[in-house]
């Protein structure tokens, strides 16, 4: 992949597909449990399906089957996020475990860029509550 050609979304479930987004949110969400900013926010009884939303949900989005939709509907990101507390400490927690997250990952570098940026922006839009 040419490093001086925009990518489009369409193009990231094209390069990585389906196992790269299994992979990424595998490795995000092992950080996340553990984690004593996030971790609280996600019921001990399902891991599984918190990281199957956001597969799914990254799947859609990024060119790939649109199983979020069928089984969730519109995002609402946010919504869905509403009650609980997004600050600028769990905002970049979030980055940071899934910047972390990349790195047990073989996605390609530009593909990483180009979601890391996505991510910023929604993680940004997310952010509900002041300091």
């Amino acid at each position: 992949m040419d490093t001086d050609t925009p990518i489009e979304d369409v193009d990231v479930f094209a390069q990585i597909g389906e196992e790269g987004f299994r992979d990424l949110t595998a490795a995000f969400y092992k950080r996340v449990k553990q984690d004593d900013i996030l971790g609280p926010m996600y019921p001990d009884n399902d891991w599984e399906g918190a990281e199957e939303r956001l597969r799914d949900f990254l799947v859609f989005r990024f060119g790939g089957p649109r199983r979020y939709l069928e089984k969730r509907g519109h995002p609402r990101m946010r919504r869905r996020h509403m009650p609980y507390v997004l600050n600028s400490k769990s905002r970049d927690r979030w980055l940071l475990l899934m910047g972390e997250a990349f790195e047990e990952t073989d996605i390609p570098p530009p593909i990483r860029q180009h979601l890391f940026a996505f991510f910023t922006k929604v993680a940004h839009f997310l952010q509900n509550h002041p300091d």
